[in-house]
């Protein structure tokens, strides 16, 4: 058994330093941009409690919260280092810096309905992207998290093809993300998670997208508070760990982490697909929010398709795109 030691520089929350094995314990690690109510954190601390009950060993956790240690990217480039941080929550899209074929997993518009993507989630569809993901990445994905579904959130509102035209409006770092929203008339641009409120606020872009739980975890809702329903995607959020960390534990430590992330990743997905419509109506009554029908939907799938089959001819990964389709 390990315990991790690296030093620690305040100021910037990064740790710098070699692992050092030493004594009878293991500490991992863990970050996360929200707090306890969230639903990245309340699955991260179910992967922590059931990686300690299926360890013989003693292991201890140190999850940091409310983006104490920065943003997602900031986390994706840790995990790629094999410092600060062990295990965390990310979007695929965010790791495409290292792996340009993750973020097809996270793609708007891949999954029909919730059926569909817990089906896609249960099977072994995405391996070849997990593999990929490790080799270019440094990152294991030890399960599956997600479930929101993502809706267009902005300071008007947006109901239809013609008001979203040229709608400025954020989106997340993979090219195919701002490929897909221009494909259906609107501007998107890449602007850093935490930069977001202001942008807004400020008049840079006038919109963004997101699941419910996050616009009501950080407030967005105060800069942007009319919700069209686009539902333009379900929520794949891998729950993933360093590869230069755990290749470096015990093989029953790594058994036990992989089974905890798989169920850790059920309990997740159950939690935020089941909430997420509660979240919405609970902003709504609460006068946070105005949710609006979005007319064209159908539109913007006809759009959407001959982007995604691009992205997947590119990656070599047609034969992925049609099995995640057929399912």
């Amino acid at each position: 058994m390990f315990i991790f030691s690296l030093r620690t520089i305040a100021a910037s929350a990064i740790l710098l330093g070699s692992v050092s094995i030493a004594g009878a314990d293991v500490t991992l690690r863990g970050a996360s941009m929200f707090d306890e109510d969230h639903s990245f954190t309340k699955t991260l601390r179910e992967f922590e409690r059931l990686v300690a009950e299926k360890y013989d060993g003693e292991i201890a956790f140190d999850l940091r919260l409310n983006g104490e240690l920065g943003v997602e990217s900031d986390y994706v480039t840790y995990l790629n280092q094999g410092v600060a941080v062990d295990y965390t929550i990310l979007a695929p899209s965010n790791m495409a810096v290292f792996s340009e074929s993750i973020p097809l997993m996270d793609m708007p518009f891949l999954f029909r309905d919730l059926d569909h993507w817990n089906a896609v989630l249960g099977s072994d569809a995405f391996a070849p992207l997990e593999a990929d993901l490790r080799e270019a990445a440094g990152i294991v994905i030890v399960g599956y998290h997600g479930g929101g579904v993502r809706n267009l959130a902005s300071a008007e509102p947006i109901t239809n093809m013609e008001e979203l035209a040229d709608h400025r409006m954020r989106v997340m770092g993979a090219p195919i993300q701002a490929k897909t929203f221009d494909a259906v008339g609107a501007a998107p641009a890449a602007i850093a998670y935490n930069e977001v409120y202001n942008a807004i606020q400020t008049g840079v872009i006038a919109g963004f997208e997101n699941e419910a739980a996050s616009i009501q975890n950080l407030k967005f809702y105060e800069v942007a508070p009319h919700i069209s329903l686009t539902q333009h995607t379900i929520t794949v959020r891998p729950i993933v760990m360093s590869a230069a960390i755990y290749d470096k534990l015990p093989e029953d430590l790594q058994t036990a982490i992989m089974a905890a992330g798989a169920e850790a990743g059920a309990f997740g997905r159950a939690l935020e697909s089941g909430a997420d419509g509660e979240i919405l109506q609970e902003m709504a009554d609460a006068g946070q929010i105005k949710i609006h029908a979005f007319e064209g939907r159908e539109k913007m799938l006809e759009l959407v398709q001959p982007v995604q089959d691009a992205y997947a001819a590119e990656l070599g990964a047609t034969e992925l795109l049609e099995n995640v389709r057929g399912m």
